[in-house]
């Protein structure tokens, strides 16, 4: 056992830096941000926190190399301790790709096409082996990096095994873990093989406390345990609900600086004087559903054709996973059927669907402000800050159309405009009594948002989960 070490751990496949390697040999970093980021500030520096995080690409592991073992410089991290596991390339692809957004995130967003998929193969079991290897890579390191009875916080299904074995490890450790995806029903977890749906559920058990963004998502996770496991689990884990909010304080400050200001005065002029503006920003990712969502706004432009000329689908579409086939072919329908929409009702002075599909945050945030409209339709999300993050930096207000399936709907339902995400028609329709809100009803409904979007800020979501597993 270790006889010092870190108070506070903080584990996930992500870290808060990423690495780069210029053509001169010369490493540069870059810092992420997230909830993760933020909610960890919150500690303060008093506390001696790690967090443990795997190399994403070459960038990441030549600076591991580089590091004093594999802790990274904390002038790159924000004076942040972060060690990045080296974990072997294609163990990592295998475990990332091949289980964790091939298998586990499919089956949590119930996205198979089951008449053809999954097929659970021997070659799935090999990489079912890549799987274990990762999360033992990051027990044993947070089992190094702990201090006699720290505090660990495990997150997300990429780790869902890490619990487990490192109860194994360090049987001392205040364990937690939190899933920010979705949790599958029974009937469709079990979908899964037995003895790996077991193994996924006896992983998270392993620590004292498992939380989830909402209670549906709880639920569910305690219904496939008695469903795989048995009704009468010895486990003693605490079950946990912590929803995740918007940083408004991050979000406003930086939502009116000059480049924000600078995208705007464009959107505007490529809107046009006058129209209205429906607004998304999403990944491209297959839950987020955005054909439907284009489909839907084509749907509208027909069966309300005096909103032909009068509005705009501003949809910025972002680069996901583009390693995998199937997200690229997606991306691919994205960008079609947008075009054809173009190319049906286009005019030469009204382009009906402004399509980006390059990241670019200040262009994200100038959208959110001007949105009169804020179209959030996932077939299913864990929590979705989009829905949250757009009420709180509006200018003018926003009404929010959104799906009953985003873990938002909890909080949020009461003062949005919700819709079943498979049905185009009844998302035509409530984009249509979105537009025709008048404007003080709009500016009310998004204050309201905007305060149930804030409730529970990273920081405050990070301290609650540590003081609830300490506690």
């Amino acid at each position: 056992m270790a006889t010092q070490g870190a108070e506070v751990l903080v584990a996930s496949n992500r870290g808060p830096v990423s690495y780069t390697v210029g053509p001169d040999g010369a490493l540069s970093s870059r810092r992420g941000g997230g909830g993760l980021v933020s909610g960890l500030s919150a500690i303060g520096p008093d506390t001696d926190a790690v967090w443990v995080c795997a190399a994403l690409g070459d960038g990441d592991r030549e600076a591991v190399r580089r590091a004093d073992g594999g802790l990274l410089p904390e002038e790159d991290t924000g004076g942040q301790r972060v060690r990045m596991l080296d974990i072997d390339a294609g163990v990592y692809a295998d475990a990332y790709n091949g289980i964790a957004n091939s298998a586990l995130w499919f089956v949590h967003h119930m996205m198979y096409q089951t008449p053809l998929e999954p097929v659970f193969d021997a070659e799935f079991r090999r990489q079912w082996d890549a799987y274990r290897a990762y999360n033992q890579a990051f027990a044993e390191a947070l089992a190094e990096e702990a201090a006699p009875g720290a505090a660990v916080l495990i997150q997300d299904y990429h780790l869902a095994l890490a619990p487990r074995m490192l109860r194994k490890l360090r049987p001392d450790l205040r364990i937690g873990h939190f899933s920010h995806t979705p949790w599958a029903p029974p009937d469709y977890f079990r979908l899964l093989p037995d003895d790996i749906a077991a193994e996924l559920l006896t992983g998270i058990l392993g620590a004292d406390r498992a939380a989830f963004l909402t209670r549906r998502w709880a639920d569910a996770f305690t219904d496939c345990c008695h469903a795989v496991l048995g009704p009468a689990i010895p486990s003693g884990t605490e079950i946990g609900v912590h929803g995740l909010g918007a940083d408004a304080e991050f979000l406003r400050e930086r939502a009116h600086r000059a480049d924000v200001d600078e995208r705007m005065a464009v959107l505007r002029e490529q809107i046009g004087e006058g129209r209205r503006s429906v607004v998304r920003v999403d990944r491209t990712e297959l839950s987020k559903n955005i054909v439907r969502g284009l489909l839907a706004y084509r749907r509208l432009l027909e069966d309300h054709p005096e909103w032909r000329e009068r509005v705009v689908h501003v949809a910025f579409a972002y680069p996901s996973r583009q390693d995998l086939a199937l997200y690229r072919s997606y991306m691919d329908e994205v960008r079609r059927v947008a075009e054809e929409i173009n190319s049906e009702y286009g005019t030469e002075g009204w382009t009906p669907v402004l399509l980006h599909l390059d990241d670019d945050f200040a262009r994200s945030l100038a959208a959110y402000r001007l949105a009169d409209v804020a179209l959030v339709n996932p077939i299913r999300d864990g929590m979705n800050l989009v829905a949250k993050e757009v009420p709180v930096v509006s200018d003018e207000g926003v009404a929010l159309v959104l799906s009953r399936e985003a873990g938002a709907y909890e909080e949020l339902a009461e003062h949005a405009i919700t819709v079943n995400p498979y049905d185009v028609v009844g998302t035509a329709e409530a984009l249509h009594e979105a537009l025709t809100l008048p404007d003080p009803v709009r500016a009310e409904r998004s204050k309201h948002l905007a305060a149930a979007a804030t409730a529970l800020p990273p920081t405050k979501w990070f301290l609650d989960q540590l003081n609830a597993l300490r506690g």
